[in-house]
């Protein structure tokens, strides 16, 4: 039984398919596969590319080796994230995934920025993303790349179909309990890359767009807010929303990203807060009492992910 979700950024892919804590298992077991088709894929090729993407991005890319998996953000010249690439390179092109709505804005941007450099950018509406458990056979002509949450994302023809077994429900509570943040749901026009643990940014390559917001950060310490995860009051039964205030004494200290029912840990949500909020002080969401678990040191911008036994 699918049962699809019906509105949001990811409308119309499958929320569970009858039983969400035995799809949690299959995750953790290494196997399922799960439909991100709503993801959008850019393609960049041509001679100079990689080149192209290290001067642009926070990401050290003119070296990456074939086949290897990277994530590189494209910051605003105050260091605010506006993209985010999920990709990896054959050798001929380099191939990532973005979130849902951010594609033609994102192969704009690199089409804008291509000068007398031999580099083709164009999206690849011809292919869809799907992530696959580490047992899952694959074909191998297929491109993939390794995943933040292990398994890979492969890059799938339209047309062809892996039965996707898993669906959202247990695979954002998989995501969230392992502290790894959705850019554009769980970050704001205003997210630096600090804030999120640095996530895709490389701190000792050359100059880019926003690098010194980046480096005066990291050097002094104390990003202006924090990744936490938050456990949530498992006596209620709604989730909060994207984007819902959390509160402490009343005050808005911060807001909510994505939030999920994972098998073992309950409701659980990731979140920005002020640096300034204590890390013990529990919070409220939409009347529903959180307890915090920092991802982000407050002081250093330290990324810590929580490790599941």
């Amino acid at each position: 039984m699918r049962v699809g979700i019906e509105d949001g950024i990811d409308a119309g892919l499958a929320w569970h398919f009858g039983n969400p804590v035995a799809e949690a298992r299959l995750l953790t077991s290494g196997g399922g596969v799960v439909d991100l088709r709503n993801r959008e894929v850019v393609e960049v090729s041509g001679a100079d590319r990689l080149a192209f993407l290290h001067a642009l991005t926070t990401q050290h890319l003119e070296s990456l080796p074939v086949g290897e998996a990277t994530t590189a953000l494209i910051l605003s010249p105050t260091g605010h994230v506006e993209h985010v690439l999920y990709g990896t390179d054959d050798g001929t092109s380099f191939l990532a995934w973005t979130e849902p709505g951010h594609g033609d804005a994102l192969s704009a941007f690199l089409d804008s920025m291509r000068f007398a450099m031999r580099v083709e950018v164009r999206r690849r509406e011809d292919l869809h993303v799907v992530w696959a458990g580490h047992q899952v056979a694959l074909d191998p002509a297929w491109r993939v790349r390794d995943s933040d949450l292990g398994g890979v994302e492969a890059f799938l023809p339209v047309g062809v179909e892996l039965p996707d077994t898993v669906g959202l429900w247990a695979f954002e509570a998989m995501r969230i309990a392992a502290g790894v943040p959705r850019v554009f749901v769980d970050t704001d026009h205003r997210t630096i890359p600090n804030e999120i643990g640095l996530v895709g940014t490389h701190l000792s390559k050359g100059c880019y767009r926003g690098q010194e917001t980046v480096a005066r950060v990291h050097t002094l310490g104390r990003p202006p807010r924090r990744l936490v995860q938050l456990h949530l009051d498992g006596s209620m039964s709604e989730l909060p929303a994207v984007g819902a205030p959390l509160e402490l004494d009343g005050r808005q200290v911060g807001f909510v990203g994505s939030s999920a029912r994972h098998h073992e840990l309950g409701p659980i949500a990731l979140a920005l807060v002020k640096r300034s909020v204590p890390v013990d002080a529990e919070l409220v969401v939409a009347g529903i009492a959180a307890a915090q678990e920092p991802l982000v040191d407050p002081e250093v911008g330290l990324h810590v992910r929580p490790v599941l036994g």
